[in-house]
C-alpha cells in the first residue's frame, strides 16, 4: 500500500545538508544561487510554521561552516551536526534528534545530490521515513550526476518535489494565517 504522499507541516522536518561556502563555490553558479535562495525560503517558512530544522556540516574544519546567508535565517531551535560520513544519518546525534522530533516526513535540501543527499535519502527511507528531495534546492558539481541521483531516488520510491509544492503543501489552504507571508517568496 502506498502511503499518503502529501506533506503535513505537523509531521515534517527540514534537513539542510552541507550548505557550506567552500562546497557551494565548486557548484555551477546559477544552480548554487537557486539552491541557496530556495533553501532560505524553506527555512523561513519552516520557522513560521514551527517545523523543526536539522543542519549538517560536512567536515567543517576543511569546508567551513554553514553559509552566512543560510545560518542568519536559522533560529536557536535549529540543531547543527558536524559529520564526516556522507549520509547525515552517520552524524553523531542526528538520528536521535530526528527521532525526538516524532515526525515522519523528512524534506532534504543541500549538496551534493549524488553523494550526501542520495545516501541520506536512502538511509532515511530504510528507517521508515517518508523522504522528499527538493529538486530545485539541491545541487551537484555536475548536473548529470544530480539528474542521475534524482532518477535513482525516484526509482527507490523517494519523492522528488519542488520547493513551491513544499510550501503550498505545508500551508494546504489560502486561508492559512501565514499564506500571504509565505506566498510572497514566490514573487
Amino acid at each position: 500500500m502506498i502511503p499518503f504522499n502529501i506533506l503535513n507541516k505537523d509531521d515534517s522536518v527540514l534537513v539542510i545538508v552541507d550548505l557550506q561556502e567552500k562546497l557551494s563555490a565548486s557548484m555551477p553558479t546559477a544552480d548554487a544561487a537557486l539552491m541557496r535562495e530556495h533553501s532560505i525560503n524553506l527555512i523561513t517558512a519552516a520557522n513560521l510554521l514551527d517545523i523543526p530544522i536539522l543542519v549538517t556540516e560536512q567536515y567543517p574544519k576543511g569546508l567551513g561552516s554553514t553559509e552566512q546567508a543560510v545560518s542568519n535565517k536559522l533560529t536557536l531551535s535549529a540543531s547543527v551536526f558536524e559529520k564526516t560520513s556522507f549520509s547525515c544519518c552517520g552524524a553523531e546525534g542526528f538520528n536521535h534528534a530526528l527521532g525526538n522530533s516524532e515526525r515522519g516526513q523528512v524534506i532534504l535540501v543541500g549538496q551534493e545530490t549524488h553523494v550526501c543527499i542520495l545516501q541520506t535519502a536512502l538511509e532515511l527511507q530504510q528507517q521508515g521515513k517518508q523522504v522528499y528531495v527538493v529538486e530545485d534546492a539541491v545541487c551537484s558539481r555536475n548536473t548529470l550526476h544530480k539528474n542521475n541521483a534524482l532518477q535513482r531516488m525516484q526509482q527507490q520510491g523517494i519523492t522528488v518535489i519542488n520547493y513551491e509544492s513544499v510550501l503550498f503543501e505545508w500551508l494546504r489552504d489560502a486561508e492559512h494565517p501565514d499564506f500571504k507571508t509565505i506566498s510572497a517568496f514566490l514573487r
